[in-house]
């Protein structure tokens, strides 16, 4: 790994590829690190994408999904020992993180125009968010969790990749990414079993606390807070990082949004504000 210390900063990366193997995940193992060059010489989880293999053969999504949960389920039991030491995923991350959409995909990519009460709906779609997130159980939080970051290992599959963005924060952030993939998509009713099976298989302490309909609503409001996060994010490596190729992939992620219109009054003005002035907009800048 080649990450000069004037633009990457090394040390979260080897901190959370050191809980990774305390935890017995399959991640990168750090061999040699020379923090002051940016230099690490790590072990190579080969070739095989996740999404690439998903892609190729469809039939894989059982066993693929089915050990990606299992992993899922080891961070956040075993990463209870680790996770204090993570940066929290507070409200003003949360927030931030929102206004990337308002302000690069709407406002610089698209130059949509927000009244004053189109504001005002924002915010209370920020805030229904945002306490959403942080109102869930706390774990270990990979940040990234997707089908661009796994690999396809012969043993203790899924390989897990760039990490050191990881968070304390909320219980179905990393799933949500997992299933609800801004690269790949699957049926609603498969997403919906993939979900179930995973909380089936927590801990009854946590489902003690979070019974399976407000899992379902954790899960679901997680969701558009990460599509609009990341379809911000994608606007914004166009403008800023001269890398328009993300763009392709905005109304495959917006989409998982307004699907969840008729299920959530709550989300009228963001469901419309998507599928009436964001999408369109999209489709004549295409």
């Amino acid at each position: 790994m080649d990450a000069p210390p004037g633009q990457e900063d090394c040390l979260p990366f080897l901190r959370v590829a050191g809980y990774l193997e305390a935890m017995r995940l399959n991640a990168p193992r750090i061999i040699e690190a020379n923090l002051d060059a940016g230099f690490l010489l790590i072990s190579d989880l080969g070739t095989r994408l996740y999404l690439d293999e998903l892609q190729g053969d469809s039939a894989a999504a059982a066993s693929l999904y089915a050990d990606a949960i299992t992993a899922l389920l080891t961070m956040q039991r075993r990463g209870t020992a680790f996770q204090s030491l993570l940066p929290p995923y507070d409200e003003a991350l949360l927030r931030f993180e929102l206004s990337l959409f308002h302000d690069w995909l709407c406002g610089t990519h698209l130059g949509l125009s927000f009244s004053a009460s189109d504001e005002e709906a924002w915010q209370a779609c920020c805030d229904l968010l945002t306490d959403n997130a942080l109102y869930q159980p706390q774990v270990f939080v990979h940040r990234d969790y997707h089908s661009r970051n796994l690999m396809v290992s012969s043993e203790n599959n899924p390989g897990i990749l760039d990490f050191q963005d990881a968070v304390e924060g909320p219980l179905t952030y990393d799933l949500v990414s997992l299933l609800k993939d801004c690269y790949v998509r699957w049926p609603g009713e498969q997403v919906r079993q993939w979900a179930l099976q995973f909380y089936q298989a927590l801990d009854l302490s946590i489902r003690e606390q979070v019974d399976e309909l407000q899992f379902r609503r954790y899960f679901e409001l997680m969701g558009v807070q990460r599509h609009l996060k990341a379809a911000g994010i994608f606007a914004r490596l166009n403008h800023r990082d001269g890398k328009p190729g993300y763009l392709a992939d905005i109304p495959r992620t917006l989409a998982y949004i307004v699907e969840l219109g008729p299920q959530y009054e709550e989300l009228q003005f963001l469901v419309q504000l998507i599928d009436q002035r964001v999408l369109p907009a999209l489709a004549d800048d295409s």
